[in-house]
């Protein structure tokens, strides 16, 4: 039988995650396994991957081919350094302690780099937020800043509105006292000067006041 170590698909759309698994070549990529061997999480930053070391070896010594993202896991793991390792002891190229130390050393240095990488990511997604957060206050101050503008802008409209009627009364005044000045001299009445004729029929006549007299003398005689 033909044994292959392989993703088998679970989780939900969007959101997968895969068990590692050891099963027959035949079955269907999400069918029957023999065995489960670890956990892959992509959604994660880095992968999580969870790998039960040993059974993953067993496995390869077994004859079982892994497809290509399952190699890449095993030999991000060290399942595959170890594989080459227990090789060579079977073959004496070296001994059991020298393969193990050999192992620690390898593992030693991944989980060094994976440290590494995740702290970076970790000090990159705290920049990140910092300069969002220096961002967001800057326009805050520039929003803040704009409201305070706008809010004198509108108290000088609302003061040159009110100071406007006034200013227009002050300009207004003068005219109106000059047409009240017009109006009075126009309704007031105009002292005719008598004419010559008026003047005749006032005025007593020559002639009558002598008569008068001349009568008023021979009454007395």
């Amino acid at each position: 039988m033909s044994v292959k170590i392989r993703l088998q698909r679970h989780g939900k759309k969007g959101k997968p995650f895969y068990w590692i698994v050891a099963a027959d070549a035949r079955s269907k990529r999400d069918g029957r396994y023999l065995e489960k061997l670890g956990v892959y999480n992509p959604n994660t930053n880095p992968a999580t991957i969870d790998l039960n070391l040993d059974q993953a070896v067993t496995w390869l010594h077994n004859g079982a081919q892994p497809t290509d993202t399952a190699r890449a896991i095993l030999s991000y793991k060290g399942a595959l350094m170890k594989h080459h390792l227990d090789g060579g002891v079977r073959k004496g190229a070296l001994t059991q302690e020298q393969a193990d130390a050999k192992l620690a050393k390898w593992l030693e240095e991944k989980a060094n780099k994976v440290t590494a990488k995740t702290e970076g990511l970790s000090k990159a997604k705290a920049d990140a937020k910092a300069k969002s957060l220096k961002a967001e206050k800057a326009a805050s101050e520039k929003r803040a800043a704009a409201a305070v503008e706008a809010a004198k802008e509108e108290v000088a409209e609302e003061v040159a509105e009110v100071e406007a009627p006034e200013a227009a009364a002050e300009v207004e005044a003068p005219a109106v006292e000059e047409t009240a000045t017009e109006v009075v001299a126009e309704e007031a009445p105009v002292a005719e000067e008598p004419t010559a004729e008026v003047a005749a029929e006032e005025a007593p006549a020559a002639d009558e006041a002598p008569a008068a007299e001349e009568a008023n003398e021979e009454t007395e005689a």
